[in-house]
């Protein structure tokens, strides 16, 4: 078995810090890369060693893997830790890196290039029993047949890239008359996204829920799964707040979508962490999605309830040691629910928004964990995904973990950008998330930016009206020497409330 002595993580911000958090815990050292807009980024701070790879744009910076591999060999590195995004689900690079004689902390090249192509992943799973949405079973391009086919199926049907992902080249289709044209439009998106035009049918699932399984899987074929998230808050068709585990989901039907979510892992001989997504219907009947071949944004979750570093154990896999526990070994600690906070405004359809971070304080307390990358000072960049950080709670039930989410967005104290943080708020309250009744149209069904207007609590208003009395007294105790008195503005009357 090979030990891992040195990591270089071939990523940035908050999952950078956060697997060199880990790997100093184990004793091994780190080296981080970076661009030139994040020269000044605290994961590059944290590490050991840390090398620029060259100018903002992914392009000519974190998304060089012959650079990366050619940084481990000069600076003696054992492994690569890929993170998310980026090189994570590259292939070829995962081959590369094995080729040079490094480690790959992931899986293997064969099992990331079988779950990249949806078809290919649900051709692989098909002979495990897995429940898959009615579809066509290969590529499609042939119109007039994609026509009758989707016909069979019955509308309305959903038109997806093989190669795809957030969303892009997937195009609802309603009716027969509007086939052609969304056709058209989902192949012309696959092919400048991904390079890839194959695009296939499904039924397309009208109130759907998003529930996704944790796998870890050892070198040595033992699999087991860490039970499920519900990411069902959605927008834009990504993720913005998750928890674990579902509030609708039983302890039979977890079994069963685990060990479903266990048997795609054997389909392409998985090692490593992964995440088998599933489409739910109203019903509670499940179909399987695609496999994410990588660690997933929302992890922090899964550790909460499950009390497992999976950063940790995807280092001992990639180190070949087999599994320490067993699946009946683990059990469900609590309830955990993480938000995303993006650089967004919600009141104008969640665009990026950039800035300076004039203020940044992050909440503190029991049960609550911020996995993040910035610090009070820095420049939001636009070159990456906005996400400044994950702000996670843990706590007894899914009650608890709402209210103490409630007053950790409370105390989060961000100036100078707009962010996702009182949408969130919004959400978690909703009557249809504290029910657990909503699906991944709760944007659509529930949202209006004008539920997000600065209003001021109770407490506020009373406060307000001290300040007034105060102000006025102090008012005609000056007008003996002053014409007038200078009005204060409402932002005034917030800087004294806060």
């Amino acid at each position: 078995m090979a030990k891992i002595k040195k990591i270089l993580v071939a990523n940035r911000g908050e999952i950078s810090l956060r697997i060199m958090r880990t790997a100093r815990e184990m004793g091994i050292s780190t080296v981080a890369v970076y661009s030139e807009a994040d020269r000044l980024s605290p994961h590059v701070v944290f590490a050991d060693e840390a090398v620029c790879l060259g100018p903002p744009a992914s392009s000519q910076s974190y998304l060089l893997g012959d650079k990366i591999i050619e940084v481990c060999k000069e600076l003696g590195v054992d492994a690569i830790h890929p993170g998310y995004g980026f090189l994570s689900e590259n292939a070829d690079f995962a081959k590369k890196v094995k080729a040079a004689g490094l480690i790959f902390i992931g899986p293997s090249s064969e099992s990331i290039e079988v779950m990249g192509s949806k078809l290919a992943a649900k051709q692989a799973v098909a002979k495990y029993n897995i429940p898959l949405v009615p579809g066509t079973e290969e590529a499609i391009s042939d119109i007039p047949v994609a026509k009758a086919r989707a016909a069979e199926i019955g509308y309305p049907i959903l038109i997806k890239a093989s190669a795809g992902g957030g969303g892009k080249g997937m195009r609802i289709v309603e009716n027969e008359g509007e086939f052609e044209e969304q056709m058209q439009r989902a192949v012309s998106e696959a092919q400048s996204s991904f390079g890839d035009s194959a695009v296939f049918i499904e039924k397309y699932i009208t109130s759907p829920r998003h529930i996704e399984i944790q796998i870890l899987g050892d070198q040595q074929g033992t699999i087991v799964y860490l039970f499920e998230r519900e990411c069902s808050i959605q927008r834009r068709h990504q993720k913005v707040i998750e928890e674990a585990p579902s509030a609708v989901v039983s302890s039979e039907m977890r079994k069963a979508m685990g060990e479903a979510a266990v048997g795609v892992a054997k389909a392409c001989d998985y090692y490593g962490a992964g995440t088998v997504e599933f489409i739910v219907d109203e019903n509670l009947d499940f179909y399987f999605l695609e496999m994410n071949t990588r660690l997933q944004v929302e992890h922090p979750v899964t550790e909460m309830i499950s009390g497992k570093d999976l950063v940790r154990e995807q280092i001992l896999i990639a180190e070949g040691k087999p599994l320490s526990f067993a699946q009946e070994d683990l059990k469900i600690n609590g309830h955990a629910l993480e938000v995303r906070v993006y650089a967004e405004d919600p009141s104008n359809n969640f665009l990026p928004d950039i800035g300076t971070l004039e203020t940044y304080q992050r909440p503190q307390g029991a049960g609550i964990r911020v996995d993040d990358g910035f610090e009070e000072g820095m420049k939001i960049p636009i070159y990456y995904d906005p996400m400044i950080s994950k702000l996670i709670t843990h706590a007894e039930n899914r009650t608890a973990a709402i209210e103490k989410m409630v007053r950790a967005i409370d105390d989060y104290k961000i100036v100078g950008i707009q962010t996702t943080l009182e949408f969130c708020k919004f959400a978690i309250t909703h009557e249809s998330f504290v029910s657990g009744a909503f699906d991944t149209k709760f944007v659509e069904n529930y949202f209006d930016p004008s539920v997000l207007e600065q209003q001021f609590s109770d407490s506020e208003m009373e406060l307000l009206a001290v300040l007034a009395v105060e102000f006025y007294s102090q008012s005609n105790s000056q007008n003996a020497g002053q014409s007038e008195a200078a009005p204060k503005s409402q932002s005034a009357w917030r800087n004294r409330l806060q």
